[in-house]
């Protein structure tokens, strides 16, 4: 039967003569988790202030089919609440008509070939969409009401079961991510034990490339690579995508990357501002946009992945976070800010040490952690075709 026959599609909606103080919990498509998880927020949103898309009411029982990139599965039964949901209109408000259970209707929306039709039907390239009158013409399997609550009642124990596993593995990945970074931050001694230096006195911080594509680079120019924010992750490099660029040879010159630069990037994330990476000649003749600085350290004082393991510490994390200046989402530090960081000055054996040692571990316990996020991943596949099989028959319920 196709989706209109059994459900109600987005019936119940805020009008614009809402009053402006009418206070709600507003539900964006990043609230809703892969596995049918809507996390509430604690914070209320007043009508008068909130997104234009807030505006999808959807009862208790109801499915949310978010109707952008469907493939990242953000669907979920709403649960029940005394809290007032405003979900955005990005998703689908589907509304069980009396021929169907709503928790099966749910399991259907959430099932592959669904979700694969739903794919098949949208359309865009980077954010693709459906719209409601082509989700409504999805058909799906329906059968007896009573097949429909056994096969409901069947993947409600076993989903609950396979997500307490995954709870499980999350909870532990959690604590091994606050062991990293607490056995990590441990290698700062004591201010009365070491002298804490100001980072300009240990580096020179080049500034790289301000990237101007209207600009004419003249006869003398090169065509090189270069490392873009994106490019520069937390802890590591991602070097898929790299762009080149052409440039005066005079300004290439003074923002070609040398083996063993700390590479920081101006903005990103709050908790990841000042974070550095060791740039290890990956590239050869790669350049760096402005936004990422290289902090070329006095390799006779200050080892490269000694600067770079400090950057990891809680005493790091708290001199970049309450010297940041912060936006809503992000926040941003400069070159000043980085040569006024104090690195706790060992002498250069001692350094080699830490890193060595604290490297080794950190191997180990990312081994744990590659074993859990398989785990984690292979549950969750496990989960999705579980429901896809009890809902299209695929196994006997």
């Amino acid at each position: 039967m196709r989706l209109k026959d059994i459900a109600y599609i987005n019936r119940r909606v805020l009008p614009e003569t809402t009053d402006p103080n009418y206070s709600f919990r507003y539900i964006d498509i990043a609230s809703v988790g892969d596995l049918g998880i809507i996390a509430i927020p604690d914070q209320l949103t007043l009508f008068g202030q909130a997104p234009s898309r807030a505006r999808r009411i959807a009862p208790a029982g109801s499915t949310v089919v978010s109707t952008v990139r469907t493939y990242l599965c953000a669907i979920a039964q709403v649960p029940s609440t005394d809290e007032t949901l405003v979900f955005s209109t990005g998703f689908a408000v589907l509304e069980a008509k009396p021929s169907i259970d709503d928790r099966f209707l749910a399991y259907v929306c959430r099932s592959q070939p669904f979700i694969n039709e739903v794919v098949a039907r949208s359309v865009g390239v980077s954010y693709p969409a459906i719209n409601p009158g082509d989700l409504s013409g999805i058909r799906v399997p329906v059968p007896p009401l009573d097949e429909q609550r056994r096969i409901a009642d069947f993947l409600d124990a076993e989903t609950a079961r396979m997500d307490g596993l995954q709870g499980t593995r999350d909870r532990q990945l959690t604590a091994l991510d606050e062991l990293i970074a607490s056995s990590v931050s441990a290698i700062v001694p004591s201010p009365s034990d070491v002298s804490f230096v100001r980072l300009g006195y240990l580096s020179v911080i080049q500034l790289g490339l301000t990237v101007d594509g209207g600009r004419d680079p003249g006869a003398d120019s090169v065509t090189l690579p270069y490392l873009r924010v994106a490019n520069v992750q937390d802890g590591h490099l991602d070097l898929e995508s790299i762009y080149d660029i052409t440039v005066p040879r005079i300004a290439a010159r003074s923002s070609t990357l040398c083996r063993g630069d700390v590479l920081m990037t101006e903005g990103g994330d709050l908790d990841k501002l000042g974070r550095g990476t060791v740039w290890n000649g990956e590239i050869e003749n790669c350049l760096h946009q402005n936004h990422v600085f290289a902090v070329r350290s006095d390799q006779t004082k200050l080892a490269p992945e000694y600067l770079a393991l400090i950057t990891r510490t809680a005493y790091a994390r708290s001199y970049f976070e309450s010297t940041g200046t912060k936006t809503t989402n992000l926040a941003s530090t400069s070159s000043s800010k980085i040569r006024d960081f104090r690195i706790p000055l060992i002498d250069l054996t001692d350094q080699a040490r830490v890193v060595r040692e604290t490297e080794s571990w950190l191997e180990e316990v990312t081994k744990v952690q590659a074993v859990l996020t398989l785990q984690r991943a292979l549950l969750a596949e496990r989960r999705q075709a579980l429901i896809t099989a009890a809902v299209t028959g695929g196994i006997t319920v």
